[in-house]
């Protein structure tokens, strides 16, 4: 069984900040890359940011380079994202994914067949 839970989602106005959680219990998350995803009202589901089995790789959208910081604490099979300046078009609800292999190939982080497990999502609003 693989449990992926994620966390810390909320509301905040516009230039605030929020750090949402995304926890796996059990040996699968030390040995797979990871990844957040996002998916706004009407919008398709997208990719936010992902991090390599070890932390030493990480990618991120251009729509939230400099504003976001993805990373993970294997001790606490916990990985996290850190959002600063938040934007309203931020807003969504945003799903942790974990990944088929340790790190993707080519350098695809964005293909979401390539995650294995996915979790429920947790929402991010961001007021104007």
């Amino acid at each position: 069984q693989v449990q992926v839970i994620e966390s810390g989602g909320g509301s905040v106005q516009a230039g605030g900040s929020l750090r949402v959680s995304c926890t796996v219990p059990g040996r699968t998350f030390r040995s797979r890359a990871m990844a957040w995803f996002r998916q706004a009202p009407g919008k398709e589901r997208e990719f936010v940011a992902g991090i390599s089995w070890s932390g030493g790789s990480t990618d991120y959208a251009d729509s939230v380079k400099g504003r976001f910081t993805i990373s993970r604490d294997n001790a606490k099979n916990t990985m996290y994202l850190q959002m600063n300046s938040l934007k309203p078009e931020d807003t969504a609800v945003f799903y942790c994914a974990v990944h088929k292999n340790v790190i993707p190939y080519y350098e695809i982080w964005d293909r979401q067949d390539d995650y294995e497990y996915w979790g429920q999502g947790t929402q991010v609003t961001v007021s104007p």
